[in-house]
């Protein structure tokens, strides 16, 4: 049981109990318990009494006044539906999509536009959960939101200041937050670097556009170009069908790709060196400054490559991925896809980056040796992270091993000249791989208990009696999970994105509850679960 300073107990229909606590409410319904605490669901965590009406209708008195928990049905699609609708009328601002600013916290009556860091990779995982869409409905409404996160993100490639330069976010020049000095100032940027050796000092960090009417922010991070290529590959193969619509595919795929390679593998800025998060150079991989960022790196750029052949179709990428394979070893370096250890050196986001880049790599790589590498590295990101219970990560580690399985199946690897130095490794590591759990029940039942509301709230479960804390050395403070073993549920815990850690205990979104975000947490997991035949 998750807490048991009781205060009070109710009876429901159906053989529902509730339980008030000093520290929140617990449903007991058929076996399982479900844990409701902090303002996501009650006023006060001190509950004094209980009442639940024929319905199922629960109301509560906190020490901070009534709340009330309302049992609904929703179908998985009017709940898309629902995000749909609060994605497009409070999460987009001129086709980008990002977390909004709330005026009064935790009213969404309240909501105005708001920026990130990352408007282009957010704005590239909803426009991925749109194509999804239509490939299965064949929904109009998909395809033209598709279609409008594509040229947004295109735009944000075609405003820089050269070819194939992605921005992080573009906002007109009378945009109301502060974005100049002495915000993003040399004198900022050296009291950033006390905490950050790595950060960058470039100023301004808000370009203006060449025609002045915008402003484009520059640093552009591996976040962004991991978004990009995601989308791009899925854009260009379910939603671009006549030649018109492939045209400017191709055109920004090439754009960013010959970008890199002109600059040596990394984003180059406008004052002409690497951002931030922006390098994919073997100088850098190689480097002390650049190790923990090796694999993870190494991997992305062979996936970009991947990605620009299969749409424009020049296998002049071909060759340059072959080149950073023989003399620089990157698909080596790419079986190692992201660090987990130790626990200082580990982000969550990774994550996110790792397997929307494995996406396009296993999927538009033609060489059966490098599909079993990938697989194989793919197989170390994912065991590190499959208990975290999060929809979006389980639906690509899925729909990759799954289609890894069907060409195994089909014969795939059975040439015999496939690693013929190595024996039987083949068929032993392809039989390994070959065996894929069943994820699609668990990622369905993350998206019925996503929350509807989005908003950040903080969430301790540090104080619960059915947790295992992580006392792994140098982990972080408040890290663990259930007694099952798994990550606790979604609806228990603060974070509302995909990039998050399912294991911090005591967690709250960035923005608080000044900020919600955007309806992508269901979208991107839900039509690429059905898209796969993950889920039905």
């Amino acid at each position: 049981m998750p807490f048991n300073h009781f205060t009070c107990a109710a009876a429901g229909p159906d053989g529902v109990v509730w339980f008030g606590t000093e520290a929140g409410a617990i449903r007991f319904e058929q076996g399982r318990f479900y844990y409701r605490f902090s303002l996501r669901w009650l006023p006060d965590d001190f509950v004094n009494d209980i009442k639940i009406d024929e319905n199922g209708t629960a109301w509560f008195a906190t020490n901070k006044g009534v709340g009330q928990i309302v049992r609904r049905q929703m179908t998985p699609d009017e709940k898309a539906a629902y995000f749909t609708l609060q994605t497009e009328s409070r999460n987009q601002r001129m086709g980008f999509i990002s977390p909004n600013n709330l005026k009064v916290p935790y009213a969404v009556s309240s909501s105005t536009p708001g920026i990130s860091d990352n408007d282009g990779m957010y704005t590239s995982m909803y426009g991925a959960a749109e194509a999804f869409r239509f490939a299965v409905t064949g929904d109009e409404e998909a395809k033209k939101l598709a279609v409008r996160s594509f040229l947004a993100c295109k735009w944000l490639v075609d405003i820089t200041h050269e070819p194939g330069f992605p921005a992080r976010v573009i906002v007109p020049i009378d945009w109301p937050e502060p974005l100049k000095d002495p915000e993003y100032s040399h004198r900022m940027n050296v009291a950033m670097q006390k905490h950050d050796p790595f950060w960058k000092d470039i100023n301004p960090r808000f370009v203006k556009s060449k025609d002045g009417k915008h402003l484009w922010k520059c640093d552009t991070s591996s976040d962004e170009l991991a978004g990009h290529y995601f989308f791009y590959g899925i854009y260009y193969d379910l939603v671009a069908k006549t030649e018109e619509e492939k045209a400017p595919v191709r055109e920004v795929v090439a754009a960013i790709t010959d970008h890199l390679i002109r600059h040596d593998f990394y984003l180059s800025d406008h004052d002409g060196k690497a951002t931030r998060w922006g390098n994919f150079s073997p100088e850098y991989c190689n480097s002390i400054r650049g190790w923990d960022q090796r694999g993870l790196n190494s991997m992305m750029m062979l996936s970009f490559l991947n990605v620009a052949k299969h749409v424009t179709g020049d296998p002049k990428y071909d060759q340059v991925a072959a080149m950073l394979r023989d003399k620089f070893h990157y698909h080596i370096n790419a079986m190692h896809g992201k660090e987990f250890f130790p626990p200082e050196s580990v982000v969550p986001w990774d994550n996110n980056l790792c397997l929307m880049s494995m996406y396009g790599l296993m999927n538009y790589e033609e060489n059966p040796e490098l599909l079993i590498m990938y697989r194989a590295s793919l197989q170390n990101s994912w065991l590190h992270i499959s208990k975290q219970q999060n929809a979006f990560w389980d639906a690509v580690y899925a729909s990759l091993a799954n289609s890894f399985s069907r060409k195994t199946a089909e014969g795939y690897f059975n040439s015999g000249n496939i690693f013929p130095e190595m024996g039987s490794f083949t068929t032993q590591l392809t039989n390994e791989l070959n065996i894929v759990p069943s994820l699609g029940g668990g990622i369905l039942e993350t998206l019925q208990r996503i929350p509807l509301d989005l908003i950040g709230y903080k969430m301790d479960n540090t104080h619960r009696l059915d947790i295992v804390f992580d006392n792994t050395p140098g982990q972080k403070p408040g890290m663990g999970w259930g007694i099952n073993g798994y990550a606790l549920p979604v609806e228990e815990r603060g974070h509302v994105r995909q990039d998050r850690d399912g294991f911090a205990l005591k967690t709250q979104e960035v923005g608080g509850g000044n900020s919600e975000q955007e309806g992508t947490f269901f979208l991107l997991p839900y039509y690429m679960s059905l898209y796969h035949h993950l889920i039905k």
